[in-house]
């Protein structure tokens, strides 16, 4: 499936939730570098203002990034949301480390959820991915995460 035939059914709710995952180009373990997944890190913050949105629960991995996004009652479209987390990140990255590299891969991954599904087994799954890829032992001790429900 082609990124063109994903962006087709894309749709922008407010107040909807979506699960998004992206990852870096071709996988590179970026955020292994401490300083590089604490720039990312607080790029949230900033797209949450700017956007008027919550990522309600989120972890940085090494090469890729899982959220659950919620919108509020804006216009904001989901591309624009996490285009612009991409983008700006890739921005301050590059500009640390004086290149000019592809940081993310040019698609993302969507779901938007339905009233049904419960948002604490979602942030579980989310928030455990650093323990299923036995970077840590004990969630308490990987620095790159957040969730509301947790």
């Amino acid at each position: 499936m082609s990124w063109n035939d994903l962006r087709k059914g894309r749709y922008s709710q407010n107040n909807g939730e979506y699960f998004i995952t992206f990852n870096t180009n071709k996988r590179r373990l970026i955020f292994n570098e401490f300083t590089l997944a604490q720039l990312f890190c607080r790029q949230i913050k900033i797209n949450e203002k700017k956007h008027q949105c919550l990522w309600l629960t989120w972890v940085l991995m090494p090469d890729h990034f899982h959220g659950l996004l919620q919108f509020n009652k804006n216009e904001t479209q989901l591309s624009t949301v996490v285009g612009e987390l991409k983008g700006a990140s890739a921005h301050l990255i590059n500009q640390l480390n004086g290149s000019k590299e592809k940081l993310w891969q040019s698609s993302f991954y969507d779901h938007a959820l339905r009233q049904e599904e419960n948002r604490k087994d979602i942030a579980r799954y989310i928030v455990s991915n650093p323990l299923r890829k036995k970077l840590v032992k004990d969630i308490r001790n990987y620095p790159f995460w957040n969730s509301i429900y947790l």
